[in-house]
């Protein structure tokens, strides 16, 4: 009865990795993605689930990427400024422009 459980549990794993990849690496549609796993033999229901679940992931993994992007920015762009006013002879334009470019990518991939 394990030996079944386990194997259900792969099958669905490759399930989401086919669907995975071909929702980010191979930048299909959501609809495209459901169309080929219904080719593929899975009911419609379960491609559905499959593509609502998978479609948060990646919602969620962009967000903390621009939260990221965000923070990290901020630091630059706020170091760069704190050590150009320090006044030891320096401007740190590279660590303010990268930090405010970073800052507002993030902020608008947020």
């Amino acid at each position: 009865m394990e030996s079944n459980q386990n194997e259900q549990q792969e099958a669905v794993t490759k399930i989401y990795d086919y669907a995975a990849n071909l929702l980010v690496n191979e930048n299909k549609s959501e609809s495209e993605v459901e169309q080929i796993l219904i080719a593929e033999g899975i009911d419609s229901e379960s491609a559905k689930i499959v593509i609502a679940n998978l479609s948060k992931q990646i919602i969620d993994a962009k967000k903390e990427r621009a939260n990221k992007d965000m923070l990290y920015g901020a630091l630059w762009c706020i170091g760069g400024i704190i050590a150009t006013l320090a006044d030891i002879g320096f401007i740190f334009w590279g660590a303010i422009v990268f930090g405010g470019y970073q800052f507002f990518r993030g902020l608008s991939n947020s």
